[in-house]
């Protein structure tokens, strides 16, 4: 049997206990609307024969000890029964029974009476042994008290003496209507299914769908076009089956011959996929990786937290990671990882990775994730090298410069002895050598700072200290006054008394310093600098506003990169200090210090305004 066959016969048998229950619940319903015409009936006959009869007399009658007799018609005694009955439950009269009655206190619709409302019941009356279909009135006295009850009762057929003389032609129908739908519903099912079985045998394999010839004419219309459906969407298939094989192909050839390591995992860093390049370098060899995790394939903690961090907030992003064991690279002159005996390694020294950490959608309810590792180790060595270099360089000339310094100020101390033209050549030349001496010491010191710096960089946020901003910006105004009075240039000073965060307050003021220093240098004679210093959206913001010469917008995104001078000659021309280029780069690597930013804003001919911006961190 077919699933299309067992579905509509398991629709067919719904639909037929749909149909049982509901014709049972109509029987149902009407059995007590029955009940209650009847009931309502009842309650209109009873009212009608107290009528009848009247209320005094049937109030004398309770009143009386004797001798009661109540004439009623016979259709009325044939088809109801009457029923007087005192306070306490004594039986008064009876239409139908004179002798053997019990006490009816205990009645419902005789309790309902009693307490002055209208009473109703259906039971088996005890005394006539039939079904039977109550309905009590309260008796009142002329002082309006409860003096009896009096009640009428009227038999009525059970609901199966009124079902039982056409049980059995319904039972018979029932029957037979079954075994029609459910032939009927054979019938058409075996029908479906001839054509649904050859559309089955072709869709199991594609060659016999796309060889074979197209369904034969007496077939419905809906299975031949389900049948040229069924034969697009193969073709689509196949189509998309060699172009997902292409592309897999040519993905694999990608990966296979990049240099950096991939991983591609789901969101329980389960691993997928991993390219020859991150086999080499975690020692994976030709291991299967089904059910291994990252962890045990790299044994890295640092590198699952990255997964998992890209996991959690649903953005790519890049960090850097360092290894201390565990791994062999390319070749063992550029690692130092020799082999021991036993085919394992030793790592020589630390091997630096930028990891890229992007999280990957595959369904709504599946996540997961993909590890790009460069090896940057290279340029590491390198850039130490270069910070390395710098410094040494830049002690190294330290005590030469001071030496022509210090000769160059001799000279101009002993120009004196020298006489007519010799003297104007020393003073000349002294001047020129002592002036180029300085530049060079300000770029050796400048270099040192900026090496300084680098070398302590990343921080903790633990070794910041709370520093009072406002003695921080005070002590760097101070340190140019001398330089701004000479230029007669005002320095504004605008910062909060109690404002505090926690920062490297050497650091800050230094950065002040230069783009001060900066500012005066640019800014014409007579002119005025403002200095501030504010919290906004949990930023600390330091700002150097001046109105000097401003700088044009081509040079902005290049101004704080080092030995970046926008006019080579115009430090010399209008301040008579060269500049170094390296006061602002200076700046910029004190902001990133503290994980902040520098930004500049300016205007050729109109000023600049320089800020510094660092987390708020109190």
């Amino acid at each position: 049997m077919t699933i299309f066959r067992r579905s509509l016969i398991t629709l067919g048998i719904a639909v037929l206990g749909f149909s049982a229950i509901f014709v049972l619940s109509v029987m149902l319903f009407m059995n007590h609307l029955y009940y209650r015409v009847n009931m309502t009936n009842l309650r209109n006959t009873a009212k009608t024969i107290m009528t009848v009869i009247g209320n005094e007399r049937i109030t004398e009658i309770f009143q009386a000890d004797a001798g009661i007799q109540i004439s009623l018609p016979v259709s009325v005694y044939d088809a109801y029964r009457l029923t007087l009955i005192t306070p306490s439950g004594y039986v008064l009269w009876d239409s139908h029974i004179a002798d053997g009655l019990v006490n009816h206190i205990d009645r419902e619709e005789v309790i309902a009476a009693l307490e002055g409302r209208e009473g109703s019941s259906m039971r088996d009356s005890i005394s006539t042994r039939m079904k039977r279909i109550y309905y009590a009135l309260p008796v009142y006295d002329n002082f309006n008290n409860i003096t009896g009850v009096f009640r009428l009762s009227v038999s009525i057929p059970g609901f199966g003496a009124r079902v039982s003389p056409v049980f059995l032609p319904f039972a018979i129908f029932i029957c037979l209507f079954i075994i029609a739908a459910f032939w009927l519903i054979i019938m058409y099912s075996r029908s479906l299914s001839m054509s649904l079985e050859r559309l089955v045998s072709i869709a199991q394999t594609s060659s016999l769908l796309l060889s074979e010839p197209e369904a034969v004419e007496h077939a419905a219309p809906e299975f031949r076009s389900l049948e040229k459906a069924l034969r697009a969407m193969t073709e689509e298939l196949n189509l998309r089956l060699i172009q997902a094989k292409s592309e897999g192909s040519r993905l694999e050839a990608i990966l296979n011959g990049m240099s950096e390591a991939v991983f591609a995992m789901d969101h329980a860093l389960k691993l997928h996929m991993v390219n020859p390049r991150a086999r080499e370098l975690f020692n994976l060899g030709s291991r299967s990786i089904k059910n291994m995790s990252l962890l045990e394939a790299t044994r890295s903690a640092e590198l699952a937290e990255i997964a998992k961090k890209a996991i959690a907030c649903g953005a790519p992003f890049e960090t850097e990671l360092t290894f201390h064991t565990g791994l062999a690279l390319l070749s063992d002159s550029e690692t130092g990882i020799k082999d021991d005996k036993d085919g394992g390694s030793l790592p020589a020294g630390e091997v630096h990775f930028q990891v890229y950490a992007s999280p990957l959608h595959m369904a709504p309810d599946a996540a997961g994730v993909i590890l790009v590792l460069q090896d940057i180790t290279r340029l590491v060595k390198l850039e130490k090298v270069r910070k390395d270099f710098v410094a040494n360089v830049s002690h190294e000339l330290r005590t030469p410069i001071q030496l022509i310094k210090g000769f160059s100020e001799t000279l101009l101390d002993t120009a004196d002895s020298f006489d007519g033209k010799s003297k104007k050549q020393v003073l000349h030349f002294s001047e020129i050598i002592l002036k180029n001496a300085g530049v060079m010491e300000s770029l050796t010191n400048e270099l040192l700072v900026l090496a300084d710096i680098e070398n302590n960089s990343p921080v903790n946020e633990r070794e910041l200290k709370e520093e009072d901003i406002a003695s921080i910006v005070n002590e760097a105004a101070v340190s140019v006054e001398p330089y701004a009075k000479k230029k007669q240039i005002e320095i504004n000073i605008k910062c909060q008394d109690d404002l505090k965060a926690r920062l490297f307050g050497s650091l800050v003021i230094q950065a002040l310093i230069n783009l001060l220093d900066n500012g005066i240098k640019y800014s014409s004679p007579k002119s005025a600098l403002w200095l501030n210093a504010f919290v906004q959206n949990d930023v600390l913001i330091f700002e150097v506003r001046d109105k000097g010469i401003g700088v044009s917008s081509e040079h902005l995104e290049r101004i704080f990169e080092r030995f970046y001078r926008v006019d080579r000659s115009r430090g010399a021309a209008d301040s008579g200090q060269r500049s170094t280029g390296l006061g602002l780069s200076i700046v910029r690597h004190i902001a990133l210090l503290h994980k902040g930013s520098a930004e500049a804003e300016s205007t050729a001919g109109k000023g600049s305004v320089f800020r510094i911006k660092i987390p708020y961190i109190c």
